[in-house]
């Protein structure tokens, strides 16, 4: 009977030894599903064929997607939201100039432009705002005063209500949207995107992945048509490069320079879904 026993403890330890073996070697989290939002789980997924320009700043000023650079004017790099970001100083006067390609002026009939922005509150004459407009991203028109599309924070904007203002021209048509009272701008990451949809003649405003400025109808129909198209300009205004893009003006003393940093700048030719819009911020805050 002892034998018989002894035999089956045998048999009992050999089969838990395999058994912690086997446990041992198995990962729960190799089979883990991966995080995903919208079908999406990483922000290189969602439209890849219609990402016209990614700058991701990590290391130079490239468009990762034309393996072309940027024109750099005082800029630096710095800590950012996804590895290294483009850092801009009024003090500086500092900004970054893109040439004007096919795919980033006719190529956008529809358009999805979204970036991470964390800009710095700057006031120097002690008013309590800031001390002139601050550029985001903008494409200049050569000719006009204005240029195609003018992005930017306006005057009179302070650490607890900022105004974003965004004007887009089509021919010889134009509209202006914009948002006031926005809180949190100033010394924080943010992310911004605006899509242009020609199936609806509308432009839409999303600020961290949801809309803060509802589908706007434009008043024109269809595409959008840019003309006379001089470079895009990161960091301020058309009119106050050195020289200015323009040749309607020149240097405005209302109109300052992004003092801060910008980040992860993507351009689609097409209008994203909200759900993928939403997805695109919440993937590249995880990193993904």
């Amino acid at each position: 009977m002892k034998k018989k026993f002894a035999i089956l403890l045998t048999v009992i330890l050999s089969s838990g030894l395999f058994l912690s073996s086997c446990y041992q070697e198995f990962n729960p989290a190799s089979y883990a599903p991966a995080f995903a939002i919208g079908g999406f789980s990483s922000a290189k997924e969602i439209k890849p064929s219609n990402l016209v320009g990614y700058w991701s700043f990590d290391t130079d000023l490239s468009n990762s997607v034309t393996v072309t650079a940027a024109t750099n004017a005082g800029t630096t790099f710095v800590n950012g939201f996804e590895g290294k970001a483009v850092s801009m100083n009024v003090a500086n006067k500092s900004y970054i100039t893109i040439a004007p390609t096919a795919a980033l002026t006719t190529g956008l009939s529809s358009f999805t432009i979204s970036f991470w922005v964390n800009p710095t509150f700057v006031d120097a004459d002690g008013n309590g705002s800031i001390d002139g407009i601050l550029g985001l991203v903008n494409l200049s028109n050569t000719t006009g005063f204005w240029g195609n599309l003018d992005w930017f924070v306006e005057n009179g904007s302070n650490n607890n209500a900022a105004k974003i203002v965004v004007h887009l021209t089509s021919g010889a048509k134009d509209t202006w949207i914009n948002k006031s009272g926005i809180k949190g701008l100033f010394g924080s990451w943010s992310n911004h995107t605006l899509t242009y949809d020609a199936n609806t003649s509308k432009l839409t405003y999303y600020m961290n992945g949801s809309v803060i400025i509802p589908a706007t109808t434009v008043p024109w129909t269809g595409p959008v048509t840019f003309t006379g198209s001089g470079p895009w300009v990161l960091g301020c205004v058309q009119f106050q490069t050195n020289p200015s893009l323009t040749s309607a003006t020149g240097r405005q003393d209302w109109a300052s320079y992004l003092t801060g940093s910008m980040d992860e700048l993507r351009i689609y030719n097409t209008a994203l879904t909200p759900t993928e819009v939403n997805a695109l911020v919440v993937l590249q805050g995880k990193g993904k």
